[in-house]
């Protein structure tokens, strides 16, 4: 009996799947599609020249011994690559398998004998903002552990942070991902992960770099049809960290390409940390496929410093700067500045400034007046509790009601409000939400909020107080 392409091409991928990862196979494997069986010469269709060199760099000999097991030693496996449409920067980096009618698409024929060596690996570009191929890892040695101070906001991303900087790819957080809102300290506990990994495994590659310039890399290197280079620079990098990465919302191009080095680095044992301003739960515009990768690790949350921890903040400022102050005045800034450590170090130094240009003691007086000037000058950030305060005195009950598990009516809309509006104008994750208004889950919030929407579309009453909220609150 005449044996056919795909049956030769069966019992390999049977071998080959008892010998590497489930992953890895599904990666690599499944879409390779076997069109010809020519004497002992196989051929089959790999969707890009970038797959080629991933299979003969990584599975030449596994695919050499499985190809021998079923036409013998001089078998041969010939690759047609469909070749990429450079024109087009939205095309997926994987391209399906052609149909017959897109008569476009021509494959070409790469005859390459199985027991040769790939060709060595071209050397990665060298990206704008990086020196040298020896890649200089961008990050801050400003922004490192000694100056992030724990505290009840940020203990768990900085434990994780610390066990990912001692066993860098070795630890259950990877993906790392650390969330939360403006001016938290997101961008300065990736740098500080870094620095410490760099310091503790002087043989990593780390390198630190924003989703926006990754983003633009990646245009870049489309339009000058080097998008293998790009991909391979990324391949080199023992710990990637990329701040900010809802930056990628919407560009399907660059989640694709992304999904491809996170599947690479991830399978290899090398560390992924991510920051963004939500979980990945509230991502918007972002492939269902990069989400469920996001979530294999831990995603730890950064919410704002209670006033310990912004006194001792403030205290270590100064220390660092070498600067004394009077108890009564860190104390006054630390109760005032609240929304975010950014703005909160930005008072001190103001104060420090105004005291120091204009030869003036750093008093409580002079701190009130800084103080004063930089909260009118810094735009306001809405707190979920005061939210709750604006909703509560609104509809004449008080804060307690609104939280409670009553299901009357009334405050069952107002409790809604307090939700719509906590997502509306704050960065906070609908778990955070939900925790702070009565101890709710994530959930209680995306429904709540799907209910003032409809609310908003049916009922003019509820849209009149939808309105007056929205001016008490914003105005």
């Amino acid at each position: 009996m005449k044996i056919s392409a795909q049956s030769v091409w069966d019992n390999c991928l049977l071998f080959i799947k008892d010998n590497i990862q489930e992953q890895a196979y599904k990666t690599w494997f499944e879409p390779i599609k076997p069109v010809e069986l020519n004497g002992n010469a196989l051929h089959v269709l790999i969707p890009s020249k970038f797959f080629y060199e991933w299979l003969e760099e990584h599975y030449v000999n596994l695919l050499k011994t499985a190809l021998n097991r079923e036409l013998g030693k001089d078998a041969r496996l010939i690759y047609r690559v469909v070749m990429e449409n450079s024109t087009s920067g939205n095309q997926p980096f994987t391209e399906q398998l052609p149909s017959s009618s897109r008569n476009s698409v021509k494959p070409q024929i790469v005859d390459f004998p199985l027991n040769n060596k790939s060709a060595e690996i071209r050397n990665p570009f060298v990206i704008p903002g990086i020196r040298n191929i020896n890649i200089d890892s961008q990050l801050n040695p400003n922004y490192n552990f000694d100056n992030f101070l724990e505290g009840d906001s940020n203990r768990l991303a900085r434990s994780a942070g610390m066990a990912v900087a001692n066993k860098p790819g070795g630890t259950s957080f990877n993906p790392l991902m650390i969330y939360g809102g403006v001016g938290l300290g997101k961008t300065h506990l990736a740098h500080a992960i870094g620095l410490e990994i760099k310091e503790k495994h002087p043989g990593k590659v780390v390198l630190y770099i924003s989703a926006e310039i990754f983003t633009q890399q990646f245009i870049d290197s489309v339009k000058k049809n080097t998008r293998h280079d790009f991909i391979h620079f990324y391949q080199l990098v023992d710990v990637l960290i990329v701040d900010d990465i809802q930056f990628l919302s919407g560009k399907q191009g660059t989640q694709d390409v992304f999904f491809h080095i996170f599947n690479f680095l991830h399978q290899n044992g090398k560390q992924v940390i991510l920051t963004s301003d939500k979980a990945p739960v509230d991502m918007q515009d972002i492939e269902q496929r990069l989400l469920s990768r996001f979530k294999w690790g831990l995603s730890a949350e950064l919410t704002q410093p209670n006033y310990e921890t912004r006194v001792a903040i403030l205290k270590n400022i100064l220390y660092r700067d070498g600067v004394t102050m009077p108890e009564e005045t860190i104390e006054y800034v630390a109760r005032h500045i609240k929304s975010n450590v950014r703005e909160l170090e930005g008072s001190i130094i103001s104060l420090i400034a105004q005291s120091s240009f204009n030869k003036k003691e750093v008093t409580l007086e002079l701190a009130k007046q800084v103080v004063e000037k930089f909260v009118k000058n810094v735009k306001k950030e809405i707190s979920i509790d005061y939210i709750q305060k604006v909703v509560s005195n609104y509809f004449q009950m008080d804060v307690d009601t609104l939280k409670s598990q009553t299901r009357k009516r009334h405050i069952v809309q107002a409790r809604q409000l307090a939700m719509y509006f906590s997502k509306k104008l704050t960065k906070s994750s609908l778990a955070n939400i939900g925790s702070q208004i009565g101890d709710r889950d994530h959930a209680t919030v995306l429904h709540a909020c799907k209910t003032v929407d409809n609310l908003i579309a049916t009922d003019k009453q509820f849209k009149k107080f939808v309105d007056d909220l929205n001016l008490k609150l914003t105005s």
